[in-house]
C-alpha cells in the first residue's frame, strides 16, 4: 500500500512524519528508494533537529545523494502540497479501516498548506534530486548488525554511543532499536550503509567493537543481514526484503 504525505513543511506534517520514521530507516523497504527521493524533494529546507527521526532520515538521504544517488524503485509514495478538505476526513478514516489487518504500512496523511515560495523551492529541489538519481549506483551495501552487551547491567545507552562513535569515510549509521534477548538482557539492532570499497564490516567489528573503549560494553557483534545496493540486484530486491523480514520475525 502506497504511503501518502501532505505538506511536510508544516509543524503537524513534520510531527506525523517523525512518528512514521520512529521505527523505520526509509520511507519503504530496507534501503533508500525513489519513495525517499519523493519525500526528500518536498522539503524546501532541512528539517529542525527537534524532529529527531525526520532529521536523521533527511541527513542520511542527503548523504546518499552526495555519494552516488539513489536508484531503487520503491513501493510508491504520494506527496501532496495542499490540505485535504476537513469534510472528507471521515471518508478517509473509513477507507483506511479495512486495511487494519494488512501487513503493509498504513497511509499517513499530513495536513497543512504550502506557500508559493515553498512550492517553487520544492520543485527546484525535485529537479536537482532527479539529476542526482541518474548517477550510477554501485558498490554499496545496507547492513543490519546485532550488538550484544556483557550482561543485564551494561549501560545500553553508552553501548550505542560507542557504536555510533565509530566514524569513517563511506560509513553512515541508520536506525536502531533494543531487542529483548532473555534474563533481562537486551541487544542493540542497528542498520548502517557502507561503500564497499571503503569499509570492511569484519574489520570494523574487530578493530573498533572488540577494542577499547567499545569492548567495555560490547560482548559480541553479528551480521544479521547484508544487502548489496546496486542495479545488478534490483530484480532480487523484493525477495531480499521478504527474506529479511521473515528472518527478523523468527530471530
Amino acid at each position: 500500500m502506497a504511503v501518502s504525505f501532505t505538506n511536510v513543511s508544516s509543524e503537524a506534517g513534520l510531527k506525523k512524519l517523525d512518528e512514521y520514521l520512529l521505527t523505520r530507516s526509509y520511507i519503504s523497504g530496507y534501503q533508500a528508494s525513489n519513495d525517499d527521493l519523493a519525500v526528500y524533494s518536498a522539503f524546501s529546507t532541512a528539517p529542525s533537529s527537534s524532529y529527531t527521526n525526520v532529521a536523521r532520515w533527511f541527513t542520511h538521504i542527503d548523504a546518499l545523494l552526495r555519494l552516488s544517488g539513489v536508484t531503487a524503485d520503491g513501493q510508491g509514495v504520494k506527496v501532496e502540497s495542499t490540505a485535504v478538505p476537513s469534510a472528507s476526513t471521515p471518508d478517509v478514516a473509513d477507507a483506511k479501516a479495512p486495511a487494519a489487518d494488512d501487513d503493509d504500512d498504513d497511509d499517513v496523511d499530513l495536513f497543512g498548506e504550502e506557500t508559493e515560495e515553498e512550492k517553487k523551492a520544492a520543485e527546484e529541489r525535485a529537479a536537482a534530486v532527479k539529476a542526482s538519481g541518474k548517477k550510477k549506483e554501485s558498490g554499496k551495501s545496507s547492513v543490519l548488525l546485532d550488538v550484544k552487551p556483557w550482561d543485564d547491567e551494561t549501560d545500553m545507552t553508552k553501548l550505542e554511543e560507542a557504536v555510533r562513535n565509530v566514524k569513517m569515510e563511506g560509513l553512515l549509521w541508520g536506525a536502531s532499536k533494543l531487542v529483548p534477548v532473555g534474563y533481562g538482557i537486551k541487544k542493540l539492532q542497528i542498520m548502517m550503509t557502507i561503500v564497499d570499497d571503503l569499509v570492511s564490516v569484519d574489520s570494523l567489528i574487530e578493530d573498533y567493537f572488540y577494542t577499547e573503549p567499545a569492548n567495555e560494553y560490547i560482548q559480541s557483534c553479528d551480521i544479521v543481514a547484508f544487502n548489496k545496493i546496486c542495479k545488478l540486484f534490483h530484480k532480487y530486491q523484493s525477495l531480499s526484503f521478504y527474506l529479511l523480514a521473515l528472518f527478523l520475525l523468527l530471530y
